[in-house]
């Protein structure tokens, strides 16, 4: 049987066996990444460039934000290039650093979205103490990501040496993602790699209740409101935040946790897709989009572009 010494490169899930339905594959995933590119992108621009948006609540969107795109640009450009050149390949450390990027960026932003929900907490519930609480707070907590972080680098570490001894080099899935790399492993140390994965999912369902507890809060505090417009708009801005967070982490918890008697490749490339891809590009429309504050700065900042290009010599001539 193989081990890593004498694998070079891994093979990825193939999305599709025909030609025309992997370059189908190819413009629908490059249709994601760019939609993905364009609205993160949007929301860095416009809240980076406008001070009236240099808020806690906007430095977080600016955050997330970035961190989106850093996680979408670990996983699809390698899919997309795959299905475009009809190939499945992957180097040993091209596999490597995605798992240890995606890791890093997905532990960085779960704890991103714990500190959004307390901060949303404390501007509907207390917000006479918003500036107390986390005004002055925004970039301290923003260094909590240090902790997933290092957290992460101690289980690729560990990644790392289980990869001492694989037996196959084929990966079921469109990215290089740790249960299935661990379904490669012949070595001993399956169960700690197991326990390991039990404890961070405990950790990050510790912050899921902490989330609901927030949100359980809102929505008691947005229930006592006297205004039905204030109640309404409330509502309409935390449902789809608590949805595409609620999507992020039961399909994350299903991707990493669930039992080996359902896993199938169809299944667990849906699944993999839900937490990976969907929420990159569906937060720059729950977050941002339907803000008017950032859309105001948006179309100011494109005002102002189009003013400057027009009053520009060179397009004079």
């Amino acid at each position: 049987m193989p081990n890593s010494s004498s694998i070079s490169e891994f093979l990825l899930l193939a999305l599709a066996d025909t030609r025309q339905l992997q370059l189908l594959h190819f413009w629908l995933l490059l249709g994601i990444y760019l939609a993905a590119l364009l609205g993160n992108g949007l929301i860095s621009t416009a809240v980076a460039c406008d001070h009236r948006l240099h808020t806690p609540m906007y430095f977080f969107l600016l955050n997330l934000a970035l961190l989106d795109l850093a996680c979408i640009s670990t996983t699809l450009p390698k899919a997309m290039a795959n299905a475009l050149w009809h190939t499945r390949h992957i180097s040993y450390a091209g596999c490597a650093a995605q798992v240890f990027f995606f890791v890093f960026f997905l532990s960085a932003e779960y704890c991103l979205l714990t500190i959004m929900s307390y901060d949303r907490y404390v501007a509907i519930c207390k917000p006479l103490h918003y500036g107390t609480l986390l005004g002055s707070r925004a970039c301290a907590l923003s260094r909590g990501w240090k902790d997933p972080n290092s957290f992460s680098q101690h289980a690729l570490s560990m990644y790392y040496r289980d990869l001492i001894s694989l037996y196959s080099n084929a990966v079921d899935q469109f990215f290089c993602e740790i249960p299935h790399i661990l379904k490669l492993s012949c070595s001993q140390s399956y169960l700690r790699e197991a326990g390991l994965l039990m404890f961070s999912a405990l950790f990050f369902f510790a912050s899921f209740v902490f989330i609901v507890v927030s949100y359980v809060q809102i929505f008691r505090a947005v229930l006592r409101m006297p205004s039905e417009q204030g109640r309404h708009k409330t509502f309409s801005m935390c449902l789809p935040h608590l949805a595409v967070l609620s999507l992020f982490v039961i399909t994350g918890f299903f991707a990493y946790l669930k039992p080996h008697s359902i896993s199938s490749p169809s299944l667990d490339l849906m699944v993999s897709f839900l937490y990976s891809v969907v929420p990159p590009t569906l937060n720059p429309i729950i977050y941002s989009m339907r803000n008017r504050e950032h859309k105001d700065a948006l179309w100011k900042l494109m005002t102002k572009c189009i003013w400057k290009a027009m009053n520009c010599p060179s397009f004079s001539i």
